[in-house]
C-alpha cells in the first residue's frame, strides 16, 4: 500500500494596509495640488498618493499602477490588490488556476508560470497515477503497488477474466497480471492421470507431468514420489507390490524375479524364468547364463554332465 502523502506547505495571504515606501494612498484634494506628472490641478478631485507624491488617477493608472500578473492589466486605484513574492494579482484574478476558485483568504501554491493552484488541485496534479484509469490517487484511497506502478484497488484486475484481484494473491507475466484461477488453467502444467492444474510440487515422468498424490502404486495406492518403483504396461508399482501380484517367480528359488538388486538379468526359457544365478547345471552347479546347456526330463544340465547319466 502507498504511504499517506506528505501535507503541503501553502501560504495563506491577506490584503495589509498600505505601508512603506512601495504602498499608496487614494482620497480627494482639498488643497490646491497639481499631479506630479500631467500637472492638472487635483482640487476636487480624487488623487492617488505614492512615494511623496500626488498623481491623478489616470496618470496612477498609466504610469505607477502595479500590473495584474494573471491578466496583464493596471491594478487600478479603486481595484483590491493582492501581492505575494514581488507578483501583483486583482482580487478577481487571484484564482485557482485548475479549478478557477477563488483563492482570497485561501491557502494556495504559487506553481510553474507564476499560477496559482488551490490545495486540493496541487494534491490531486501531484498524486501518482492509477496504471488502470490514469487517474490519480488521492491520499487515502485505497490501492495496490507492485514495482513502482500502482493501482486503485478495484483497478486492480485479473487480464483474463476481468476480476478484481485487489489485494488478493497474482501472477504476473510481463505486462499482464493474472489471478490464481485463471494462472492454473493458462499457464500450469496438466497431470497426465487427472489432468488437473498442478499449481505446486508435483514430479515428472517419461516427461509427463504429475500430481505426487496421482502418481502412485496400483495396487496398495501408496504415493511412488522418490520410490523405487516398476512400470508395468501403464501401470506402476511399488516393490513390494510388484513382488507379489506382478513379477514372474524363478524356476530355480521360486522367489519373485523383480530386476533390483542381486540377479538384475534374467534368463528364459520355453515358458520358464529364472535369475541368472539360478540358472545352473543341476548335476555340477555350474553356472550356465550366457553359456551352452542341455534340458533333459524337465532339468537343466551343462554340456558335460548329460554324458555320465
Amino acid at each position: 500500500m502507498l504511504e499517506q502523502l506528505p501535507v503541503l506547505q501553502y501560504f495563506r495571504f491577506t490584503p495589509l494596509p498600505p505601508a512603506g515606501p512601495s504602498s499608496y494612498s487614494v482620497g480627494t484634494m482639498s488643497e490646491r495640488f497639481d499631479c506630479h506628472y500631467c500637472r492638472d490641478s487635483l482640487q476636487g478631485k480624487k488623487y492617488v498618493q505614492k512615494e511623496g507624491r500626488h498623481c491623478c488617477v489616470k496618470c496612477f493608472e498609466k504610469i505607477c499602477a502595479n500590473t495584474c500578473i494573471e491578466c496583464k492589466k493596471p491594478i487600478g486605484a479603486d481595484s483590491k490588490e493582492l501581492h505575494f513574492k514581488n507578483r501583483y494579482w486583482h482580487d478577481s484574478c487571484f484564482r485557482c488556476f485548475k479549478c478557477h476558485m477563488s483563492l482570497v483568504n485561501e491557502p494556495f501554491m504559487l506553481r510553474e508560470n507564476n499560477k496559482v493552484w488551490c490545495s486540493n488541485c496541487t494534491a490531486t496534479e501531484d498524486a501518482p497515477r492509477c496504471k488502470g484509469c490514469f487517474k490519480p490517487i488521492i491520499a487515502g484511497d485505497q490501492n495496490v503497488e507492485y514495482k513502482k506502478m500502482v493501482w486503485h484497488k478495484d483497478c486492480f484486475t485479473c487480464s483474463q477474466c476481468k476480476k478484481v484481484i485487489g489485494s488478493g494473491s497474482f501472477f504476473p507475466k510481463g505486462d499482464e497480471f493474472y489471478c490464481v484461477s485463471c494462472h492454473e488453467h493458462k499457464f500450469a502444467k496438466t497431470c497426465a492421470k487427472c489432468k488437473n492444474p498442478i499449481t505446486s510440487g508435483g514430479l515428472t515422468y517419461q516427461e509427463q507431468p504429475w500430481h505426487s498424490e496421482c502418481f502412485i502404486c496400483s495396487n496398495c495406492k501408496k504415493q511412488l514420489g522418490g520410490k523405487r518403483f516398476t512400470a508395468v504396461e501403464d501401470q506402476f508399482y511399488c516393490v513390494e507390490c510388484y513382488k507379489e501380484c506382478v513379477a514372474k517367480k524363478c524356476a530355480g528359488c521360486k522367489n519373485p524375479i523383480t530386476g533390483f538388486g542381486r540377479g538384475t538379468s534374467v534368463v528364459n526359457y520355453e515358458d520358464e524364468s529364472w535369475h541368472d544365478y539360478c540358472f545352473k547345471c543341476t548335476k555340477c552347479a555350474r553356472g550356465l547364463a550366457n553359456k551352452r546347456f542341455v534340458c533333459h526330463n524337465g532339468k537343466i544340465y551343462c554340456a558335460e554332465c548329460p554324458k555320465r547319466l
